[in-house]
């Protein structure tokens, strides 16, 4: 039986990831472009999947004594860059094949190997790891005070926030396929791609303010 403590843990923690969860990012934009294709509804689902076992990696490094790397300014401008790189080829790859996008179309399409796209966007995503190596940080300190009982509690309550709330995108998304014509799904693809790209740019500014800080 979990006592009380275990509960009231996994229920912040899931209160604070949703907060997170809910905010849009690189991952999000990927989400509603590849819930169009071959896996729908499971597009969320399998994206999150290879971001959980990232976030797994990471918390057994954080452990290993990782976490001042990760909040190192050249960590954040070597993320940044290389980060920014992968988003922008991504989002050049969303405007070449905007004119012959439809929604008829998607599943003939090249098939991509979900979880690895979704560990990749994180992975490119610097604020993923700083919020590790703060947020994250002071969440697992507090977890291991309740043992590994508590690690696995706090996990499950992150990633469940992240499991239910690109679920909820990536169904809505494909279930309004039957109603959504193709110009429509262009300029939703066409906006997301501009985001990355404004992402990067904005994540290429930064790092460049952090090298000459």
């Amino acid at each position: 039986m979990f006592e009380t403590s275990y509960f009231f843990f996994f229920g912040t923690t899931l209160l604070i990831s949703f907060s997170g969860a809910l905010m849009p990012g690189p991952l999000l934009s990927v989400t509603i472009n590849e819930s169009t294709r071959e896996k729908g509804w499971l597009s969320g689902p399998l994206l999150i999947f290879g971001h959980a076992i990232l976030e797994l990696i990471l918390i057994a490094a954080i452990f290993l004594g990782l976490a001042p790397v990760l909040n190192h300014p050249a960590f954040f401008v070597i993320t940044g860059i290389a980060g920014s790189g992968f988003m922008i080829w991504m989002a050049i790859g969303m405007f070449k094949s905007l004119p012959f996008l439809s929604i008829k179309a998607q599943t003939t399409e090249k098939k991509h190997f979900l979880p690895l796209s979704g560990a990749l966007m994180s992975l490119a995503n610097p604020y993923w790891t700083i919020w590790w190596a703060t947020i994250g940080l002071g969440y697992i300190i507090g977890a291991s005070e309740l043992g590994i009982k508590g690690i696995v509690v706090f996990f499950t309550g992150h990633i469940m926030a992240d499991f239910l709330w690109y679920s909820f995108v990536s169904t809505a998304v494909y279930k309004g396929r039957s109603v959504l014509p193709d110009m429509a799904y262009r300029l939703l693809i066409g906006l997301c791609g501009c985001f990355l790209i404004v992402y990067s740019v904005i994540l290429i500014f930064k790092s460049i303010i952090t090298i000459f800080q």
